[in-house]
């Protein structure tokens, strides 16, 4: 429910305004040191890296949830993946928007991120976050913990555009991907008894 909050929200500004104008209110945003050292690595959550180690580590302790968070996340980037470079290859993403073609706007950039031109929409940062944080607040019974891993999500999402590595369009079809994903597997392989007998640690020794 709150995630479709936020995303009606971002609709409604994707409908007000063309999404350089959009940048370029988010951008003031920049320049705060703490801020910017937050999401320059922050941002890194939405790695690949992170969202396998995270799938390892909960693999070892339960099997069956293990492998419901890498499917997730291997899907999901799989998808975002071909849709960026078969479907959309030809939009280009802010740093090269603003260096090439809107040269009269002055962009504010963080100090040491290296800067991506192509292949903006749509965001897999956001769609690996969404789709990891979605599998785990779905798998947490604690309401403190599904907000903060919402919150998280978010978080990481958002520090693609405020670090002008994706534009708010690309980190909201981004999420929606990660959520869709993680959700349809969620009832794949948590919502049935089918895959009960993985409910086991994945080096499932037994002592005598």
């Amino acid at each position: 429910m709150l995630y479709l909050i936020i995303v009606s929200w971002a609709v409604y500004y994707l409908l007000q305004f063309d999404k350089v104008t959009l940048h370029l209110k988010i951008n003031k945003l920049v320049g705060n040191p703490a801020i910017d050292t937050f999401f320059k690595y922050f941002t890194h959550v939405g790695d690949g890296i992170f969202a396998i180690l995270l799938g390892v580590v909960v693999l070892i302790i339960n099997l069956r949830k293990g492998i419901y968070i890498l499917c997730s996340y291997i899907v999901s980037g799989l998808f975002t993946s071909f849709l960026k470079n078969y479907f959309y290859d030809h939009i280009n993403r802010p740093h090269f928007v603003f260096g090439y073609f809107v040269q009269n706007a002055k962009i504010k950039y963080v100090e040491g991120v290296d800067m991506v031109g192509q292949n903006s929409f749509p965001s897999g940062h956001s769609t690996s976050a969404f789709a990891v944080f979605t599998c785990l607040a779905l798998l947490s019974n604690n309401i403190f913990f599904k907000m903060l891993f919402f919150v998280l999500a978010v978080v990481c999402a958002f520090s693609r555009t405020y670090l002008s590595q994706h534009w708010l369009v690309d980190i909201t079809m981004g999420s929606a991907i990660g959520v869709i994903t993680a959700t349809l597997f969620y009832f794949v392989f948590m919502h049935t008894t089918k895959f009960q007998k993985l409910n086991k640690p994945l080096f499932n020794f037994k002592t005598t």
